[in-house]
Order: C-alpha cells, then sequence, then structure tokens
C-alpha cells in the first residue's frame, strides 16, 4: 500500500491519492473557475469528506506547485483582475507569500 500525497492515508498501489482525495479532485476540477470560494468550499463538502480532511487536502503541495488551495486562489484573483480591467496575474507562489506575511503578522 502507498500513502496518499495529499492527506498521507492510505491508497492503492496504483494510485497518489486515497479515494476521498480523488473524489475532492474530481470536484475541484468540477468547480474550478465556475463558483466563488464560498461557493467552492461548500462544493468540497458536499463530497461527504470530513472537514478535516477537506482542509488538509487544500493545504497539500504534493508537486511543489503550490497548495491547492493557492492554486484556486491565484485563478480566482486573477479572473477577478480580468474583470476589473486590471492587467496582470496572480501566482501560487504570489498567494503563499501574502498568505505567510499575514500569519507572521496575526501572531
Amino acid at each position: 500500500m502507498r500513502q496518499c500525497v495529499y492527506c498521507g492515508d492510505r491508497s492503492s498501489l496504483w494510485s497518489r491519492m486515497c479515494p476521498d482525495c480523488q473524489k475532492l479532485m474530481r470536484r475541484v476540477d468540477e468547480l474550478r473557475g465556475k463558483v466563488g470560494f464560498g461557493e467552492f468550499l461548500d462544493g468540497l463538502e458536499q463530497t461527504g469528506v470530513a472537514k478535516q480532511k477537506i482542509m488538509t487536502f487544500l493545504k497539500a503541495d504534493p508537486d511543489g506547485q503550490g497548495s491547492v488551495q493557492d492554486q484556486v486562489t491565484a485563478e480566482m484573483t486573477t479572473e477577478l483582475m480580468k474583470v476589473m480591467g486590471i492587467s496582470g496575474q496572480q501566482t501560487t507562489e504570489n498567494v503563499k507569500r501574502i498568505r505567510n506575511s499575514v500569519d507572521k503578522d496575526s501572531k
């Protein structure tokens, strides 16, 4: 058995993800670019996966390209900038840097 690269639970020998994280990833792909962040989180909860596991999944960065949460936030921010007529693109690195800065300031 292998460990899920998102949550650390057991996955099958042929998969990088456990069944719950596979379900969450399918839902992320369905919702990306179609809903706001609140609706996005509601959509993940509708999968029936426990909230704690959803949070672990969102914070995971198995490929070093930014966490799922940072990727989705960057995409939503970039789309908002386009709608507002602001040129540019938000990257996962920028989102992570801003989040870390806010986390430091709140402590």
